[in-house]
């Protein structure tokens, strides 16, 4: 039933007229993201520019975050001063990512590395083994403990994603539970999550964000809020390279959420991003195409 809703909302038409500014919109919304072995200073100072200046000659905001390994965080933060991308986030996954294997103290040390070197996000991953075998208690501290760790020495506090890796849990009903356990985990006794958010996917595991998934997580999401009246931020990422599938995941949420406050407060970068390493490129030249008639090459963009 979830595939079927998905897919129904996903077939939504976008109006002409509204197109170019749901792809901008997408684009406000985008982690772009460098999650690879052979990351090295100089191409995360290109992801940084990029960020910044999407498209060349194309009106086009800049992405919500940069998202890379805590070893280029400085990196990172330096040149977005550098460029003029002082409001462009700086995400870093930590926790022993992808696995989450790690012994705690070494997670815990990561994410506080990372916050002290500039991070203004971290993308922490759950123990998948704890959490399949049942220990939902252990998986629940971990979290709490890496979101004590997200506060910096000033006492302001870095925004926590919780990565469920929906891909390795099998089931809706353990995407739920997950869900359900990272927002609680997250949560003061108010119920505010201080802006956290749930999380899909590492985008190392197939298969990774995908509109049923989504569509489980943003339902918790939504009854968290009509419970507690507190928001909770959603990031689908792994696999989202086209314009086309991007907008899907925005009807999604519009149409999901939209019966808390007519959906228009979590259409923004605050609370809904899409990890992508490739999709910006399409949104351009889909934005191209409704400036010009004809559709840029691939190459037309800089990757970085």
């Amino acid at each position: 039933m979830a595939d079927q809703r998905a897919a129904a909302l996903a077939k939504r038409s976008v109006k002409a007229s509204s197109k170019m500014a749901a792809l901008r919109l997408a684009m406000s919304m985008i982690d772009l993201t460098t999650l690879e072995g052979k990351d090295t200073p100089e191409k995360v100072r290109g992801l940084c520019r990029k960020a910044v200046r999407p498209g060349e000659g194309i009106d086009v905001p800049s992405v919500a975050a940069v998202c890379v390994y805590p070893s280029m965080v400085k990196v990172a933060r330096e040149e977005l001063a550098r460029c003029g991308g002082a409001h462009v986030k700086v995400a870093s996954v930590a926790t022993g990512f992808p696995s989450g294997q790690y012994p705690l103290s070494v997670r815990i040390a990561d994410t506080r590395k990372a916050v002290a070197d500039g991070a203004d996000e971290i993308d922490m991953v759950i123990n998948r083994g704890a959490f399949l075998a049942g220990r939902y208690a252990e998986v629940a501290r971990e979290i709490r403990e890496v979101h004590a760790a997200c506060e910096r020495s000033d006492g302001t506090h870095a925004h926590l994603k919780v990565i469920l890796e929906t891909g390795e849990l099998e089931t809706y009903d353990n995407v739920r539970r997950a869900a359900d356990l990272a927002i609680e985990a997250m949560a003061g006794p108010d119920g505010d999550c201080r802006g956290g958010f749930i999380k899909t996917s590492t985008g190392k595991v197939q298969p990774a964000a995908t509109l049923g998934v989504t569509l489980v997580m943003l339902e918790a999401i939504r009854d968290h809020y009509l419970a507690t009246g507190h928001r909770v931020g959603m990031k689908p990422a792994g696999g989202i390279s086209t314009a086309k599938a991007a907008i899907q995941y925005l009807v999604l949420v519009k149409e999901t959420l939209g019966v808390l406050d007519g959906g228009e407060a979590w259409l923004t970068p605050e609370w809904f991003r899409i990890g992508a390493s490739s999709l910006a490129n399409d949104l351009l030249r889909q934005m191209r195409r409704l400036e010009s008639g004809v559709y840029s090459a691939g190459y037309d963009f800089s990757e970085a």
